[in-house]
């Protein structure tokens, strides 16, 4: 049998578990999708960043939701509530103007050549990045492979889907390109090889729940606004070209990490169902990053050339907001910390580093 033997354990086809509150923000939501859709309140004052706070992402996290796989015990008339619409559209504005302040507005005046530019430079790096996938090929234990994988989760087990959002919104060359690029993150027609069902496969077999939103309670919020980024982009119409340049330079970014982390999780002996996911990634990326930089990236400034902006800014986005997410996971665990916002079981955080 191929896939090194099929699932372990599938996806769990259920909507997420509600969380814990982290604040008035996602209290006040969570209070409101507990009863059938209503006008909800005013959203309350932000008590924190929308980008690396708790509070405020996890309620952009609820409100996205809606638009996937749903939330647990919630009416799914709430899904196009305007009342709730506007509270999101409240909160991505936050987020979106504290963006701009991270990388700067949209760019104008760029060429073709420009964003192809910008896209191989961003993937370069400078020389003195922190690189999360280098320090765990050097220093990585098992726990540590086991909290990276609950923070992906958050995006994994719905892998692809936030860019799917954008297949209806492009034309030509850049909508064939990311159909591609789309059709090999689910499995190229096989249910089993479906990237989210691969990295569900990889949970089980380091002892991780693979049920879809198991872990939201325990990854912090800038964990959360690595998969907020995408549903803003995918889920606007008017952000396409931020979410072309955000997948093309995912793709493009992809195989040395990929490569790097399957080779830690062999060097740790653990599980060749968690190295398999990984290595799928660095053989199906190696075609994806040049179909997005060529054909997604580049075929949607040819198409729409007014557009050239908003794909670098997609791009620096991603940029900045990876860097913060590794950025908190380094320093936790440089210090001998635990980077979720509780340790996992049988976390022996003061004999493993």
């Amino acid at each position: 049998m191929s896939l090194l033997d099929r699932p372990i354990h599938p996806i769990v086809s259920t909507e997420a578990p509600l969380p814990q509150a982290r604040g008035p923000r996602s209290a006040s939501l969570l209070a409101h999708l507990a009863r059938p859709p209503h006008d909800p309140d005013p959203l309350p004052a932000a008590v924190d960043d929308p980008l690396t706070g708790e509070d405020t992402p996890l309620a952009l996290h609820l409100l996205y939701e809606l638009h996937y796989r749903g939330l647990d015990g919630v009416d799914e008339r709430w899904e196009w509530h305007p009342g709730l619409l506007a509270i999101r559209s409240q909160i991505e504005a936050e987020v979106e103007a504290r963006l701009i302040e991270w990388i700067g507005p949209v760019p104008i005046g760029l060429t073709k050549d420009d964003v192809l530019d910008e896209l191989d430079a961003l993937v370069a790096g400078s020389p003195g990045d922190p690189s999360l996938s280098r320090w765990m090929a050097d220093h990585g234990t098992e726990t540590h492979v086991r909290e990276f994988a609950v923070h992906r989760s958050i995006y994994q087990l719905k892998e692809a889907d936030p860019h799917t959002f954008g297949i209806p919104r492009m034309v030509g060359r850049a909508k064939a390109a990311m159909v591609e690029i789309q059709r090999g993150e689910y499995g190229d027609g096989d249910p089993d090889a479906v990237h989210a069902e691969l990295f569900a496969r990889a949970m089980s077999s380091i002892e991780l729940d693979p049920t879809y939103g198991a872990y939201l309670d325990d990854v912090p919020g800038v964990t959360l606004t690595t998969g907020n980024l995408i549903s803003l982009f995918g889920l606007h119409r008017r952000w396409r070209g931020a979410l072309a340049g955000h997948l093309a330079l995912f793709e493009m970014s992809s195989v040395g990490p990929m490569g790097r982390h399957a080779s830690t999780i062999r060097r740790l002996g653990l599980s060749e169902q968690a190295a398999h996911f990984y290595d799928v990634h660095v053989e199906a990326d190696a075609h994806h990053e040049v179909v997005g930089r060529n054909d997604l990236a580049g075929g949607l400034v040819e198409t729409e050339p007014c557009l050239a902006g908003d794909v670098v800014f997609g791009a620096r986005a991603l940029c900045h907001v990876e860097a913060t997410f590794a950025g908190h996971l380094l320093t936790r665990w440089t210090s001998g910390a635990h980077s979720l916002r509780r340790p996992l079981p049988g976390a022996s955080w003061l004999h493993e580093t």
